[in-house]
């Protein structure tokens, strides 16, 4: 059996990397403007026999409560159904979301239900943490998947335990949002580098020909609104937003073993080192042959396997980096002496372990 191991060596010359701008909304956020978390409990009906058992006495229990709301009183005892299943609705209100806007939500199975195909999610409230309701969900389901099969003989496509209703959720209430209120608009980094935040301050200041901005922290901007956007941040809030800067990063190397993948960022830098690669290669032959015993010996005639062992080990590669070398030369000198990818993730380990790599190393 053959083993393929995929090697992917991912890496940007420095000069490459100084051409390559972004924008600051696509490496930061405004503070106080998000999603939230919203949740409930509800029932599914309309399974085809599919549902939780009465050992779910919750949903056996949610059934009596949902039937007394509308003037029917039933014992959960007397209560023998499989086509209804108790299960969990999450959605995410997004920031800025209005009143009558939907959304979308994924139901969950909460008990033993088989399957939730085919099923129609009852209106259930949805609430957020501090226990309001925000969103109501109701809707057919769609699992995107199938399930079928008679005895012990079954096909399944996809999870059949989880669905989505796509605008299943009406929003009934907006959540206040407050970005400006105090004169000035936080931006946060969602990877945190003073260096990058430095730079933020520095081109929005140069854009507007004001020091507006300060970097508080690696992950923090704060940016004064001009007087003439006080009333209407918004556009302010656009201008900065599309300002193009360059973002820093620092030195790291990212291996996934079980893959063989090897990250590098364009700015390692490497000590002067040699480094001294050896392969050993091992082979076992097998070859039949037939044994066959000498006249008047009453031996019986065999099939014998003869095992031939062959150790070969190959001269020594030898590769010297030059000082001020960089994840090119690496790459380039590990290519010309043929290291596979497990040897380059044990040469780049020594290396760490040596002190010659000026880069951190994050083992996947």
């Amino acid at each position: 059996m053959a083993l393929v191991v995929a090697f992917v060596f991912a890496f940007a010359l420095p000069m490459q990397a100084a051409n390559m701008s972004v924008r600051v909304k696509d490496i930061s956020k405004i503070q106080g403007v998000r999603g939230n978390q919203l949740v409930g409990y509800g029932l599914v009906v309309g399974l085809d026999g599919t549902g939780d058992s009465n050992k779910a006495t919750f949903t056996v229990q949610s059934i009596a409560n949902m039937l007394k709301n509308f003037g029917i009183t039933v014992s959960a005892d007397d209560m023998k159904l499989k086509n209804v299943a108790a299960v969990m609705v999450t959605a995410e209100l997004p920031p800025f979301a209005k009143s009558g806007d939907t959304i979308d939500v994924t139901v969950s199975s909460l008990g033993d239900a088989k399957t939730l195909q085919g099923g129609m999610l009852l209106l259930t409230p949805l609430k957020a943490v501090n226990g309001q309701t925000y969103a109501a969900a109701q809707g057919a389901l769609s699992i995107g998947g199938f399930s079928a099969g008679k005895g012990k003989s079954s096909v399944q496509k996809n999870h059949q335990s989880v669905a989505r209703i796509p605008n299943g959720a009406t929003v009934e209430q907006e959540v206040p949002t407050s970005f400006a209120d105090s004169g000035y608009i936080t931006w946060s980094l969602v990877q945190s580098d003073f260096t990058t935040a430095n730079r933020i301050a520095n081109q929005i200041n140069v854009r507007f020909g004001n020091p507006l901005a300060q970097a508080l922290d690696g992950s923090t901007v704060k940016v004064k609104v001009p007087v003439y956007y006080k009333d209407n941040p918004v556009p302010f809030i656009s201008l900065v937003e599309n300002i193009e800067v360059i973002p820093d990063q620092k030195a790291k190397i990212v291996i996934n073993e079980r893959t063989g993948t090897v990250v590098m960022g364009g700015n390692i830098k490497i000590n002067p080192i040699a480094i001294s690669h050896g392969a050993l290669q091992v082979r076992i032959d097998q070859a039949a042959f037939v044994s066959q015993p000498s006249p008047f010996s009453k031996g019986e005639t065999k099939v014998v396997n003869n095992d031939n062992v062959q150790v070969e080990e190959k001269k020594a590669s030898n590769v010297i980096l030059p000082k001020g070398a960089n994840v090119g030369d690496l790459v380039e000198a590990l290519n010309t002496i043929g290291a596979t990818p497990q040897d380059i993730i044990a040469i780049i380990q020594a290396i760490k372990e040596a002190g010659a790599l000026q880069a951190e190393l994050e083992i996947m």
